[in-house]
């Protein structure tokens, strides 16, 4: 079973970037898809990037594309999100999940089965 853990929040002023990293803990991430999901205060858990472990394909939600991008680092089991031009409404718990999704569910929550703690993300000037 693997076990994803998140790390790099914090608080940025707008326009800032940062990077998240999830890392893979008691097993790897290959056939995975592994996710990256957020959850504002009051709101439901919305996705923001996914990728494909074995080929690296990836999807984003329309409201991050263009400033995030999802990577994996094979030498390092772990994959990042690297976000700029950050916005106010970017704030939020950001969570990594780890699943099997077919294509049409990437962008699903259901799909995922394995989920990190979370790590805070605050854009405020």
């Amino acid at each position: 079973q693997v076990q994803p853990v998140e790390s790099g929040g914090g608080l940025v002023q707008p326009g800032d970037s940062l990077r998240l990293s999830c890392a893979a803990s008691g097993g790897t991430f290959n056939n995975y898809g592994v996710a990256w999901f957020r959850q504002a205060p009051g709101k439901e858990r919305e996705f923001v990037a996914a990728i494909r472990w074995s080929m690296g394909s990836t999807m984003y939600a329309d409201s991050v594309k263009g400033r995030y991008t999802i990577s994996r680092n094979r030498a390092e089991n772990r994959v990042l999100l690297q976000m700029n031009s950050l916005k106010p409404e970017d704030t939020a718990v950001y969570y990594c999940g780890v699943g099997r999704p077919i294509t049409s569910t990437m962008a699903t929550r259901e799909a995922y089965y394995y989920w990190g703690q979370g790590t805070q993300v605050t854009v405020s000037s």
